[in-house]
């Protein structure tokens, strides 16, 4: 019986890397349209900029008279694709699978950007002594998600990136990357450079109120900051983003500085998430944790964030934490339902709540007509580390800090259980990608008493 179960086992996955290696894109036939821009600015609005970016990134690699050597942390990645037949076959068709036409994957003068797995690993090993610079025009907040942008939309970069050896692997890469942004070394782009410096003159304008919002010292070299994780988990200055009704247990607050993405009811045990759509399957969401069940039934927020914005998480009430929760997954999966993805995942944030890497924090609120609720951290692309900071049996009141993401943006959701009635309010707009920010620790919604 084992024996039967483990060869049927093998021919499903030699199954599904036989589809992936064999048919074509779906997007492979479709023309190119500007996308919009991308989720949260992680990515440019405008894919001419990010192909500059990469050319360029190319460029100067290739010019080096010596290739650097591979660090060891993508030299064990080389390794693992080379050794093992199926990551040797995705990760080679996956390259093959882009369609070649001066629309897709071109640099400015019609060439393919990245040929192959090797050009990808010396790209992803000169960007882990990097930290991302400011600019206008396009921001390139997730730059290894902007090398694999094209083969993570084909088939067998989907099945590539599901991969568990694959992640297990990119996650000891990010982490190595996370290494050089907490260091010294990593604020260089934390200057007053004009156009690319975080304290520069476009900066200023793109943040005009920086300084009275979070705790710095423009006086200071890098105004205080000892490293660009140090900057991008900034904290605020007291009073900026004041608590919505502190002592009212019915009003619920934003849990992150984000802009709505979607707001379901009714959400299922078990749904076919990859679909177009992209339901949300609670089983998979919590990791096959039993807690799901009770939330069979009830409402889900999803909100994503920002570049520009503020990543650390606050309890939206107040309550007793009853479960923390780190969830490995994927980093660089996306839907293959919603076709090619510019910036993916941005478009498959429904799906990547069941396959990323997230933190789950459960909170039994005070106010018994929500109880139960959950909070899900859910990492995209770059994010390496979701950071919880709270600790189960831990009394918190709402805004109180819950924990952080670190080196990248994300997307998060509220969960609550049936019969727990809400009042919305997300500030005159409805959900979708084109939405904008909500203050974290803002009332983002209101319990109806007695429910």
């Amino acid at each position: 019986m084992k024996r039967r179960l483990w060869l049927a086992g093998v021919v499903g996955t030699l199954c599904l890397v036989l589809i992936a290696v064999s048919v074509p894109p779906v997007w492979a036939d479709t023309p190119a349209a500007s996308p919009p821009y991308q989720v949260g600015k992680w990515l440019p609005s405008d894919q001419h900029t990010l192909d500059e970016w990469k050319a360029k990134l190319i460029q100067e690699t290739e010019a080096e008279t010596v290739q650097r050597p591979l660090l060891p942390v993508i030299r064990d990645f080389k390794r693992l694709i080379e050794r093992d037949p199926q990551l040797f076959m995705l990760f080679t068709e996956m390259f093959n699978q882009v369609p070649r036409t001066p629309e897709y994957a071109n640099d400015p003068t019609g060439s393919p950007q990245i040929r192959n797995y090797h050009q990808m690993l010396q790209l992803m090993n000169v960007i882990l002594t990097q930290a991302p610079e400011f600019n206008t025009t396009g921001l390139v907040g997730f730059p290894v998600n902007a090398i694999l942008d094209w083969p993570m939309g084909t088939q067998a970069g989907s099945v590539a990136f599901l991969n568990t050896k694959v992640n297990r692997q990119l996650k000891k890469i990010l982490n190595q990357w996370a290494v050089f942004l907490e260091s010294p070394d990593s604020r260089y782009v934390l200057s007053d450079d004009p156009e690319h410096g975080w304290f520069g003159r476009d900066a200023q304008k793109a943040m005009p109120t920086f300084v009275d919002d979070f705790i710095c010292d423009p006086k200071a070299p890098y105004y205080g900051f000892t490293s660009w994780d140090d900057f991008f988990t900034r904290q605020f200055r007291e009073g900026r983003r004041p608590v919505a009704e502190p002592e009212n247990d019915a009003v619920v607050a934003n849990a992150c500085e984000s802009a709505p993405y979607r707001l379901a009811t009714n959400v299922k045990f078990r749904d076919t998430f990859w679909i177009k759509g992209q339901p949300y399957s609670l089983t998979h969401m919590f990791g096959g944790d039993p807690m799901a069940k009770q939330f069979v039934g009830g409402t889900i927020y999803q909100a994503f964030l920002s570049a520009l914005s503020y990543h650390r998480w606050h309890s939206p009430v107040s309550g007793r934490v009853v479960r923390t929760k780190l969830l490995d997954g994927s980093y660089y999966a996306e839907a293959q339902s919603e076709g090619f993805d510019p910036a993916g995942p941005n478009m498959s944030q429904g799906y990547i709540t069941n396959v990323a890497a997230r933190a789950l924090v459960c909170i039994d609120a005070d106010n018994p007509d929500i109880g139960l609720m959950c909070t899900m951290f859910v990492g995209m692309a770059e994010v390496s580390s979701n950071e919880v900071t709270v600790y189960e049996g831990q009394h918190v009141n709402k805004g109180d800090q819950l924990g952080m993401f670190h080196f990248g943006g994300s997307t998060h959701t509220l969960m609550f259980r049936p019969g727990v009635e809400l009042d919305f309010d997300l500030h005159g707009q409805e959900p979708g990608l084109d939405s904008h920010n909500i203050p974290v620790r803002a009332k983002i919604a209101t319990v109806k008493t007695g429910t």
